[in-house]
């Protein structure tokens, strides 16, 4: 099982660099370890009070990673490989960082991720 740890303050301040991934969602250099395994995930929380966007950050090199709430930018459309799924399924899925993780990677290699974005 993968042990995940947190990006440095200084590896944080290196992803919001460069290009977003909404204009450019693929794989990307980790700022960590300096392999192009770092990967993203965008949620919308439809129980969320207000517009709300959850993004997951993660490196399949060196196991670190970083999960942000932020206001969802108005008029940003994004396909979800996870909308299909019922809330009971996707409460299971996110009860383990590990395996929700592990289920984003699969989804990356087969295909389904990264997501597309329109605004």
């Amino acid at each position: 099982m993968t042990a995940w740890s947190s990006f440095s303050g200084d590896e944080v301040a290196a992803l919001t660099q460069g290009s977003s991934f909404f204009t450019e969602p693929g794989e990307r250099v980790c700022p960590g370890c300096g392999e192009r395994r770092l990967r993203a995930y965008f949620t919308a929380p439809e129980n969320a009070r207000r517009p709300t966007l959850v993004s997951y950050v993660w490196c399949g090199g060196c196991d670190k990673f970083v999960g942000t709430r932020a206001r969802h930018p108005e008029g940003l459309i994004f396909s979800d490989p996870l909308a299909t799924l019922t809330t009971a399924e996707r409460r299971e899925l996110e009860r383990s960082l590990t395996g929700f993780l592990a289920h984003l990677d699969k989804l990356w290699d087969s295909g389904a991720l990264p997501q597309t974005f329109t605004a």
